[in-house]
């Protein structure tokens, strides 16, 4: 089946919170395998209202099958250094009702036709 993925929202997305730190889960809403899944770097705005100093960077999937989840791997930078555990930023990425979405995860992969394809979801708090 081919998906039009101009009218279709491919990925849907949501957090894991475990005892030991915050995850994101992406699902493939299609019915085509996804290959070479990226989300791009998130780049926070500093809380004092100076230029970035933090981001968030992705670990890509090689492939997604139709109606899978991937649990992503992610790592905070904090002035170009991995942050440890303790001042992971994900929790940032979550959506707050009722507040803007500064954010954005900007997700691009290749469909089964060899095209690169992007998706944009609006994020955080």
């Amino acid at each position: 089946m081919n998906t039009n993925f101009k009218t279709t929202k491919p990925f849907l997305f949501s957090f894991i919170d475990t005892k030991s730190r915050l995850l994101l889960e992406l699902t493939n809403a299609t019915d085509e395998v996804l290959k070479s899944v990226e989300i791009l770097t998130v780049f926070l705005k500093d809380l004092g209202g100076g230029p970035s100093h933090t981001h968030i960077r992705f670990d890509p999937v090689r492939f997604m099958q139709p109606r899978e989840k991937a649990v992503l791997s992610h790592r905070t930078w904090v002035y170009g250094r991995p942050a440890d555990a303790d001042h992971d930023q994900l929790e940032r990425l979550r959506v707050v009702a009722g507040t803007v979405t500064p954010y954005v995860l900007d997700i691009s992969w290749e469909d089964a036709e060899g095209k690169t394809r992007f998706q944009r979801i609006p994020v955080g708090h």
